[in-house]
């Protein structure tokens, strides 16, 4: 017993050791454009999506702008990361050929296709969540309500998974993101509906 105990403390030892030496930061690349695809999607098609509606609160305009939204912006995620994230290796390799640091490791370099397709695949599961939410759902005011659920839970979810691939602190990050896309929602629904109202 008194073996099994030393062992066990010595793995648990073991493990935080490799927590401890795991640099984090390494995963900011893919995150960062994991997680901002992710909520991307969410709140921008779940916007979209009730801005639309309303102006005019039909089902078939409200499932077309959606998934109008869901491609558009997709499209966009990945070519506003392949850009970046080329940008960003070109900078850091002229900088090690302006430092003479030898052969370039390209593993270690950051790399725009892995960027653009993490940013593809997280804002199509986020844009499809209000798509989905909203699909059987025929009474405008309910599919409003149902949507805002759904997206709530979701931007939960995204904080959290964040804040844990991350290991960042899980309430907040969860408070922040929540926050924001209730915002974003807020104001794109209030704004369209004003305009709406005005005859624009």
């Amino acid at each position: 017993m008194e073996s099994y105990n030393v062992n066990n403390s010595l793995n648990i030892d073991m493990e935080k050791d490799q927590e401890t030496a795991f640099d984090y930061s390494k995963r900011s690349q893919w995150l960062r454009a994991a997680v901002l695809g992710a909520i991307d999607g969410l709140v921008s098609t779940a916007s979209l999506m009730m801005g639309v509606g309303a102006v005019k609160p039909d089902f078939k305009t409200m499932i077309l702008t959606g998934f109008a939204g869901l491609v558009a912006g997709a499209c966009s995620m990945a070519i506003g990361e392949f850009v970046s994230v080329y940008s960003q290796y070109d900078i850091e390799v002229a900088q090690i050929k302006r430092e003479n640091a030898g052969d370039i490791e390209k593993e270690k370099l950051p790399n725009p296709m892995h960027a653009a397709a993490a940013s593809v695949i997280a804002f199509f599961l986020g844009a499809v969540v209000p798509l989905l939410a909203a699909a059987p759902v025929k009474t405008y005011e309910v599919r409003v309500g149902v949507i805002v659920a759904a997206v709530t839970l979701a931007l939960v979810m995204f904080g959290w998974l964040g804040a844990v691939l991350g290991k960042t602190p899980v309430v907040k990050s969860s408070a922040r993101v929540l926050i924001g896309g209730w915002l974003a929602m807020a104001i794109t629904y209030g704004l369209t509906r004003l305009f709406g109202s005005l005859g624009l």
